[in-house]
């Protein structure tokens, strides 16, 4: 009886709801101001206006009707599973074994609109070159060039250039790393402040001279040091090209510099990400360098070194980028003449007779004098003919420098003299057809753009488009540099864990600025944290360059770099909790801030740069704790959040008063003990989009269950997890296979662990390079591992412990996103190895063939192929966020918080390199190996899709999207809930309340990359103004759709900013660049914005 009485009440109120919200429908059309705005669009008849208000009634309809499916199937599985309570409480255990969490009457629906799905559809612009069709092409047969060893003879006509002269622009520069053997202060103080110093001096000496620099990190260290005479003089005399993303913001706003020119000679390998990037700053024109040497053999003979660099995804030509390759070996002198080394050597004038740097080749260079500048120029301009030959204009560009070139007063002079007298000489001389000066990389784009009629940017008449990447570089051989895709993967996951801080801290405290400032109380805010936002966006971009996130710096270095991540995380963690702490509490007029009396705990603490962060512990007594819990992730999350607790009676309450249902857990010290002082408490809780939550926590029991297990098996197998439907809603996972519960079918995934040993002579594996002694061998270790199992209302998971690594698999019983995926970590620790790499083998049944997919930047997926022309190495490609493969019924999605290699060796496979011990150095110039090796936790989320139309063949077009799901999954991955204590205070602590920024929902296509305070003229306070940045995700909608537990709609694009933001008035809406340097004319406060799929748009705002 008291079953059939629930499902009536059940019943009754899915009716009401059907009754209530087609009223809702009906007065939302009737009296909607927007809709009848919209009606407005259409001709004025009565038929037309009726049409429009029917096809609006539909769409009401249809999201009616899955909100109402929502109930029914939730009545359903409660009235299926006997979910009755015997004492009332839940959660609790049903009759068939599986644990009944708390109904959520809340109803919640995902409506995505077809043309929002079109994008993944659309056919693509065509290129000329698509990278994939490149690599199927290539031998990589590594022929011998003559004196151009990876390249070919090349020859010319001397009358050729007799109509149109050659154009060469010789571009002096130096390469300074932000850290790689030196510290990067170390850096600055011996070499690079001199380099700047003299290049003040020598630049005002003769107005022909020429200078460019990319590394901003150094620059904005001189300049915040510089007096007014030397920063009047450099404002003259620099050009700045970045070398990277972040290197825009730091320095060029306050020197008054705007680039124009990207220029990337020393990343190892190179990202389709970056031109649109720097397409999105305003940036016309870029150069890159280490490309694999058989492509530039290929593009050399083709003459497509310089091409329009296109987005896979782009439909039309929107994202083109001109982008110019080097095509030799390097960026030094001995390899920008021309394709003789040994003569472009004689004239790297800092090798004269008498410096410490020689050349290689014996033939040292000869100062130029009268008496030998006729012979010395002619045969400089034989290599400029010879390498202008490559290239589709008679306009050359001839880099001049190297690694931290021009410190000396002496190398400007010997340089500078010796070359200006060959460019006199040829210049005076009209049958040598040449005009040669020194120039900035614009200075010869813009020759090219003019000499082919065409606007900057513009792609020239007869130059190829070319989509696709850059990935695996080789400099020689088989020397392929894929190891550092996975080197010191400690600090790959400290840099991501920064990341998401700073993305978080900069959202908080720029609404707590905002709402100070319209209460009238900037007064008493913190303001000045603002400096510790700076410090952490200047050390996140710094540990973007390419000997620090690469992990390919010296010891010492790494641990400088370490320390400035952690100083900074400590400070962006200081900024989130003094920002919560004003926007959650109640009553504005009691707050006042104290910097030694903190209201707010940290989530957690690190002890050192190379430890392992440790939960905060919170201590229960008598009276109440409370708890804030901020969401950083735009859309509303159903989550299970951790902490730490000092008693096994806990009892969690939400602000209205209601308990949460929450899963209490040993905390292990070891794997066999139990710590008996403190406990894990793990509670599922909603929390809305980029929310602060309050909660508290009281005394109560509940306990979940666990069993120690020892794995007894003679050969040691790997780990395979058994499970009952009843762990999760959405997911069971059997011997050596996953099944979702809504799908019969069984799909095998087996984890394998394996390990790769180096070559045993000759060249080896090293920070840079991937050398393997051949496949990889499976993992061994004489003990049997002992194996852990937990079983509770929120989460059931399996932990093993093997000699060099643990894992732990979770599956969580829980709606929404959470409970679609897999919780995979791996605690990983080969400290005692020498020369191994411990891989991860995911082993599928999935047809996938040769092909797999993995991200670029977390920005877009770049379809990969397996190769077996080539060699094992060869085919491991740098995963920062997610790997996929899939065959036309399911897509297997490996989701990562950190930045590894990966790789698909065999058809159904997923390989992932978890770290490296390697004892030698590989011959890059690093001079050691990868000893310092941490305990290192490797987290993962592992998400099986099916197809919506099983049996389509697979879209071989080189372009692929993520799911709706897998974009989510790959947020809150990266992005966790964080949990911050309240501190007990002697008088009690004063009420609070949820803060919710936004007044409603972003669409779920939607990403809020950032909202940040700009800063002001001093780049440690804050100005009026705040940057929005939106990211508009790329959907594939051709896999099934899970209800993600809340919320979720499309709009096609468009998005009101005037009414985003709750108690927040918008004076100002403006679109800007991507680095917030070129701005568009202001839009209309009450302006919608339409953003297109893929896109990253910029807009300041000014809210108060």
């Amino acid at each position: 009886m008291k079953l059939k009485k629930q499902v009536t009440v059940c019943g009754g109120a899915i009716f009401c709801v059907a009754v209530f919200s087609l009223y809702l429908m009906l007065d939302r059309v009737q009296h909607d101001p927007a809709r009848r705005q919209s009606a407005g669009n259409f001709p004025r008849s009565q038929i037309s206006v009726l049409q429009n208000r029917i096809e609006q009634l539909e769409q009401l309809l249809e999201e009616n009707h899955q909100i109402i499916s929502h109930i029914k199937d939730s009545v359903l599985e409660l009235t299926d599973t006997g979910a009755i309570s015997p004492s009332g409480h839940l959660p609790f255990r049903s009759a068939n074994g599986s644990w009944v969490l708390p109904f959520d009457g809340r109803p919640t629906f995902l409506s995505v609109k077809p043309l929002d799905c079109q994008f993944a559809l659309g056919r693509r612009s065509q290129t000329d070159l698509q990278m994939l069709d490149v690599y199927s092409l290539l031998n990589f047969d590594n022929v011998d060039g003559g004196v151009w060893k990876q390249g070919f003879e090349i020859t010319y006509e001397p009358n050729e250039w007799d109509d149109e002269p050659l154009q060469v622009f010789v571009v002096p520069h130096s390469h300074n790393d932000p850290g790689w053997i030196k510290t990067f202060d170390k850096y600055y103080n011996d070499q690079t402040q001199h380099i700047f110093n003299n290049m003040v001096v020598k630049l005002a000496e003769d107005p022909r001279r020429k200078f460019i620099w990319s590394e901003i990190s150094f620059f904005a260290k001189w300049w915040e040091s510089a007096d007014e005479h030397k920063q009047a003089a450099m404002r003259k005399a620099i050009s700045v090209a970045p070398s990277g993303w972040f290197g825009i913001f730091n320095g060029c706003v306050t020197a008054g510099v705007i680039p124009r020119s990207g220029w990337a000679v020393d990343p190892f390998g190179h990202s389709a990400t970056m031109p649109y990037l720097l397409k999105r700053a305003n940036i016309s024109s870029m150069l890159i360098q280490r490309v694999h040497y058989s492509i530039k053999k290929h593009f050399a003979a083709t003459r497509s070194l310089e091409f329009m660099w296109r987005q896979a995804w782009d439909i039309e030509s929107g994202t083109d980028m001109f982008c110019h390759m080097m095509p030799f070996y390097s960026y030094d002198v001995p390899h920008t003449c021309g394709p003789d080394p040994k003569i472009c050597c004689q004239f790297d004038f800092k090798r004269l007779p008498g410096s410490r740097v020689n050349c290689p080749w014996k033939v040292p260079p000869r100062a130029i004098t009268d008496a030998n500048v006729a012979e010395r120029a002619g045969v400089l301009l034989d290599q400029y003919r010879k390498k202008s030959k490559l290239f589709r204009s008679k306009v050359l560009l001839v880099p001049l420098g190297d690694d931290f070139r021009y410190d000396k007063a002496l190398e400007w002079d010997q340089q500078y003299f010796n070359y200006q007298k060959l460019f006199d000489y040829m210049n005076s001389r009209p049958e040598m057809h040449v005009k040669a000066q020194f120039a900035t990389l614009t200075d010869y784009f813009s020759a090219v753009y003019k000499a082919k009629g065409v606007a900057p940017g513009t792609r020239p008449p007869d130059y190829p488009v070319l989509s696709g990447d850059f990935f695996a570089y080789a400099d020689r051989e088989d020397h392929y540099w894929s190891g550092y895709y996975t080197s010191r993967p400690f600090y790959k996951n400290l840099d991501r864990v920064l990341e998401s801080h700073l993305r978080g801290a900069e959202i908080l405290y720029s609404l707590a600025v905002a709402h100070a400032r319209r209460a009238g109380l900037e007064g008493r805010y913190p303001v000045s944290d603002y400096s510790l936002l700076t410090d952490a966006r200047r050390n996140i971009g710094l540990f973007q360059h390419h000997d620090a996130i690469t992990g390919t710096a010296k010891e010492n270095v790494v641990i400088d770099y370490g320390n400035r991540l952690l100083r900074s995380l400590v400070g962006l963690k200081r900024v989130i909790i003094n920002a919560a702490h004003f926007l959650v509490i109640k009553n504005k007029d009691i707050y006042r801030f104290y910097q030694t009396e903190p209201f707010l705990e940290t989530d957690d603490r690190r002890t050192t740069q190379d430890s392992l962060p440790q939960r905060t512990l919170i201590e229960l007594e008598s009276t109440p704790r409370y708890l804030v819990l901020f969401n950083p992730v735009e859309q509303e999350r159903l989550c299970v959040v951790t902490m730490l607790v000092n008693s096994a009676r806990v009892r969690v309450l939400t602000e209205d008063g209601q308990t949460l249902p929450v899963q209490l857990s040993a905390q292990w010290v070891s794997a066999v003990e139990m710590s008996g002082e403190v406990y894990q408490v793990c509670l599922f809780v909603s929390i809305c989009s980029s929310i602060l939550n309050k909660g508290s926590l009281k005394t109560f029991t509940l306990v979940s269950s666990f069993r120690l297990l020892s794995w007894h098996t003679v050969d040691a197998q790997p780990l395979y997890i058994q499970s009952h439907d009843s762990f999760s809603p959405s997911l069971s996972f059997l011997h050596q296979s996953i099944r979702r519960k809504d799908d019969p079918q069984e799909v095998r995934v087996q984890i394998q662990f394996l390990t790769y040993g180096t070559r045993p002579s000759k060249d080896k594996s090293g920070a840079y390079l991937f050398l393997p002694d051949g496949n990889a061998k499976p993992y061994s270790q004489r003990e049997a591992p002992i194996v852990r199992v937990v079983e509770g209302p929120l989460f059931a998971e399996v932990v093993a412990h093997y000699q060099h690594f643990q894992q732990t698999v979770r599956i969580h019983n829980v709606p929404g996103i959470d409970g679609l995926s897999l919780d995979i970590t791996t605690m990983v620790d080969i400290r005692d190895q020498n020369n191994k790499e411990l891989a991860m083998r995911l082993v599928t049944d999935i047809q996938s063939g040769d092909t797999f997919y993995t991200d670029l930047n977390g920005f877009q997926i770049q379809p990969r192929r397996y190769f077996q022309k080539l060699p094992l190495q060869a085919n491991f490609y740098p995963m920062p966020t997610m790997a996929y493969i899939q065959d036309s019924q399911y897509r297997l999605t490996l989701h990562t918080a950190q930045a590894l290699g990966v790789s698909s060796l065999a058809s159904g496979q997923l390989e992932v390199i978890l770290d490296r011990r390697l004892m030698q150095d590989d011959n890059r110039g690093l001079g050691q190996g990868l000893k310092d090796n941490k305990r290192t936790a490797n987290r993962f989320r592992l998400l099986l899709e099916r197809r919506s139309n099983s049996g389509k063949p697979v879209d071989s077009r080189p372009v692929s999207f993520p799911s709706l799901l897998s974009h989510m999954t790959s947020t809150i991955l990266n992005h966790e809930v964080l949990a911050l204590p309240v501190l007990p205070r002697k008088h009690g602590v004063p009420p609070m309340r949820t803060f919710a920024p936004l007044a409603g929902t972003l669409p779920c296509d939607f990403h809020l990359l950032n909202l940040r305070s700009i800063q002001s003229q001093d780049a440690y306070s804050p100005s009026p103004y705040t940057a929005l940045l939106l990211h508009r995700l790329g959907l594939d909608c051709g896999l099934e759709a899970q209800n993600p537990g809340f919320n979720c709609s499309t709009t096609q694009g468009q998005l009101s900013i005037s009414g985003l933001f709750r108690g927040l008035d918008l004076q100002l809406l403006q679109p800007m660049s991507l680095s917030l340097m070129h701005s568009q004319p202001p839009l209309s406060n009450d302006s919608s914005i339409n953003l297109e799929p893929m896109e990253i748009s910029a807009y300041k705002l000014k809210l108060c």
